[in-house]
């Protein structure tokens, strides 16, 4: 393709180019891994941004060969921000996202050409991906993407094969400035590494309009041993910076107006916050990443907005260890273990039963306590449920105390032993660590559940104003039911929790749980809500009279 400026763009040329993409960041991601000192110096940058390429690249083969150009740059963009990978993934999801916004356009306004799609692509791609980092950085790829973008704007007059090879090779300059910009590039003496992949998107663009590769010189990497051997600069996981967890997730049923006060609450738990969606869409979706010490809390914020899918969590030290040399060696201790906090005779048995290790929690337990019993598991991977136990000032401190360079600790964010019940029955101990406790965390966050407690003082509440002596049918902390007797108040609670469906009710009854509402849960379930299932167990806390969990 080497026509004039006016030439208009074949879907089959995108194909090409994300397929060159694809390849080009395949073939250099040891490279660009090596490069990678920022944000964290974690060596996963090419990966990330690999991975994230070749996922949308898989999508977009599925799709029709006669699709038009709008079906292929917004399926190539919608699928980048479903594969993303990492902050760096994220921001290439951008620079997808803002071609096929150019195209929109460009059908809006009959104008197909290549040099404007490419002009207007690379500004809107640049503007997307600089809104969606919380703290923009000069130096990064960020920059290479404004240069692309001016760089397509002075040439759009040449020819689509000049303005190409102009993009590209002032990325190239620009890369070689990186250092200059940011004193950790400079001090490690390394360009950035997205911006490495940017470039590495830019000469594919060359290849598939010029039909000749650009040469470029094989950029110095650190030693991956003198970012993580020391472990000085590492935090309580052994990851490099001040955080010890990468999390990502996909959040869909949110509002626009929401993701500010989303992306505020990820700044106060961690940094390298970046929310991107895009609005074309099937309902609005948005693709979180965040660097945090409190992953559980991440999830939780997202939670609070919409449905989460594609829940990621990676703790920086495994990944250090995974890139480190001899990381194919077996480490000294390979086990996984999870952690929880119950309350009565029967809970104990009863999650002991279902692979955990307990610890007891009927007057109160001590950060130290859960901390050795954490360290007693001998375990690499430890997943932690408090179950509302234990503050979260508590398990700050149960962190800071159990992790170390050879075991990683995730805290879940469950309320309630029901749902801790949960999230254990998807527990896989044979699959991947980060894998195993998304699912747990997603099983935890899809059960609602609600309790039963007596009133021991009078006082107002949502369902109106309570005696001593009442049953209070509450759902998480609020009180919505109040009646007389137990029974009552269970077959209320349940009408309640059920208004919304439900295909399983599980029910923990506590010691003082009387005969007659253990048969009318039952009965009520029977003659009202026929198809659903009900697993009722006796676990003796003392705490609620019962736990409601509906799945």
């Amino acid at each position: 393709m080497t026509g004039d400026s006016s030439t208009a763009v074949n879907p089959q040329l995108i194909r090409d180019w994300a397929r060159a993409c694809a390849d080009g960041l395949e073939a250099l991601r040891p490279e660009i891994n090596d490069l990678n000192v920022f944000p964290i110096p974690d060596s996963d940058t090419g990966s990330n941004m690999a991975q994230t390429m070749a996922g949308a690249l898989a999508v977009l083969d599925e799709l029709d060969g006669a699709a038009d150009l709008p079906a292929v740059t917004r399926t190539l963009a919608e699928a980048a921000v479903g594969c993303a990978r990492g902050n760096s993934g994220v921001i290439l999801s951008q620079v997808l996202v803002g071609i096929a916004d150019a195209v929109d356009l460009a059908m809006a306004e009959n104008d197909h050409s290549f040099n404007r799609l490419c002009k207007n692509g690379l500004r809107l791609g640049a503007l997307a991906a600089r809104r969606a980092v919380s703290e923009p950085r000069e130096g990064t790829v960020l920059t290479l993407l404004q240069v692309a973008a001016d760089s397509a704007a002075a040439n759009v007059a040449g020819s689509p094969a000049d303005l190409a090879r102009a993009v590209a090779d002032d990325c190239a300059e620009a890369l070689e400035h990186t250092p200059e910009q940011m004193p950790e590039l400079a001090s490690a003496g390394v360009v950035d590494a997205g911006a490495r992949g940017f470039l590495a998107m830019a000469d594919a663009l060359v290849l598939v309009v010029t039909g000749v590769a650009n040469k470029r010189r094989a950029y110095r990497g650190i030693l991956t041993s003198s970012v993580h051997g020391t472990g000085h600069e590492t935090g309580e996981c052994g990851g490099a910076g001040d955080t010890d967890f990468e999390v990502m997730y996909l959040l869909d049923g949110a509002e626009g107006a929401q993701i500010g006060g989303l992306r505020d609450r990820l700044g106060q738990l961690g940094d390298s916050v970046v929310i991107v969606g895009d609005s074309s869409a099937d309902g609005e979706r948005f693709s979180v990443h965040v660097h945090t010490d409190d992953p559980g809390a991440a999830v939780e914020a997202g939670i609070e907005l919409g449905r989460l899918t594609d829940i990621r969590i990676s703790c920086f030290a495994l990944d250090a260890i995974r890139a480190a040399p001899g990381a194919n060696e077996p480490p000294p201790r390979f086990k996984r273990a999870v952690v929880v906090l119950v309350t009565g005779d029967g809970a104990e048995q009863l999650f002991a039963e279902a692979g955990a290790a307990v610890v007891r929690a009927d007057h109160g337990v001590h950060p130290a306590t859960l901390s050795k019993a954490i360290r007693a598991t001998d375990s690499a991977h430890v997943i932690v449920m408090g179950n509302g136990m234990m503050s979260s000032q508590d398990l700050v401190q149960v962190g800071a105390q159990a992790r170390s360079p050879q075991r990683s600790v995730v805290f879940l964010p469950t309320l309630s032993m029901v749902q801790c019940l949960s999230a254990l029955a998807v527990h896989d101990p044979v699959e991947e660590p980060d894998v195993d406790a998304f699912a747990m965390a997603e099983a935890a966050a899809n059960t609602r559940w609600g309790s039963l407690m007596h009133s021991n003082t009078k006082m107002m509440t949502l369902a109106g104003t309570c005696e001593i002596g009442d049953t209070l049918g509450l759902i998480g902390s609020d009180v919505l039911v109040i009646a007389p007797e137990q029974r009552q108040a269970a077959t209320a609670l349940l009408d309640l929790m059920l208004a919304t469906g439900g295909e399983l009710v599980t029910g923990l009854a506590g010691r003082d749980l009387d005969e007659r509402t253990r048969e009318a849960i039952a009965e009520h379930l029977h003659a009202h809500y026929p198809g659903i299932e009900l697993a009722l167990y006796e676990t003796g806390q003392s705490s609620h009279l019962l736990q409601v969990g509906v799945e």
